[in-house]
C-alpha cells in the first residue's frame, strides 16, 4: 500500500519557498543595490561590475528556488491559485534571466570599458519586474499560509479550534 502525501507539505514548501526567496529578492534587489551606490569612495565602474557578479549570482540561486517552487506547486492539493502565481513568478525569472540580465550586462561591460551607453529604459523595467515579483512572491507565500490554516490567528487550527 503506497503512502499517502500529507495534504499540507505542498502549502508548506510553497510558503517556505516563496518567504525565503522573498526576502532574498527584498535583501538584494531593494537594500543592498541601491546602498552600493550610495558609497563616495566605490567608483560607478567598481560599483556595476559587483552589481554584474551579484546579480549573475542571484540569478541561478532564482532558478534554484524557481524549481522548487514548480515542484512544490505541482504536487497533489496545491491549488489553482498557487500554480497561477508561481508560474507568474517563473515567467519573470526566465525573462529576466533570457533576455533582461544580459542586455544589463552589455551596458555594464561598456561603462567598464569606458563606452558608456545612452540612458535606456532597462534599468527601470528590471526595478519594476524585480517589484511584480516581489508582490508575487509575497502574495503567494500568504496564500500557502491561509492554506495551511494561517488566518485562524493565534493559539487557533484551520478549524476554528483552540490549538495545543
Amino acid at each position: 500500500m503506497a503512502k499517502r502525501m500529507p495534504v499540507r507539505l505542498p502549502a508548506a514548501l510553497t510558503a517556505l519557498a516563496a518567504a525565503v526567496w522573498l526576502g532574498m529578492v527584498v535583501g538584494v534587489s531593494f537594500l543592498a543595490t541601491p546602498v552600493k551606490f550610495q558609497a563616495p569612495s566605490l567608483a560607478l565602474p567598481v560599483a556595476l561590475e559587483v552589481g554584474r557578479v551579484t546579480f549573475g549570482l542571484f540569478s541561478r540561486v532564482e532558478w534554484g528556488f524557481a524549481v522548487l517552487l514548480a515542484v512544490s506547486v505541482g504536487l497533489p492539493g496545491a491549488g489553482r491559485g498557487a500554480r497561477l502565481l508561481a508560474a507568474a513568478v517563473l515567467a519573470f525569472v526566465a525573462v529576466e534571466a533570457i533576455w533582461l540580465l544580459p542586455a544589463l550586462d552589455a551596458r555594464v561591460e561598456a561603462v567598464i570599458q569606458g563606452r558608456p551607453e545612452p540612458a535606456s529604459w532597462h534599468h527601470l523595467l528590471y526595478a519594476v519586474a524585480e517589484t511584480a515579483k516581489a508582490v508575487l512572491l509575497a502574495a503567494l507565500a500568504l496564500l500557502a499560509l491561509r492554506r495551511l490554516g494561517w488566518e485562524a490567528g493565534p493559539g487557533r487550527t484551520a478549524a476554528g479550534v483552540p490549538g495545543d
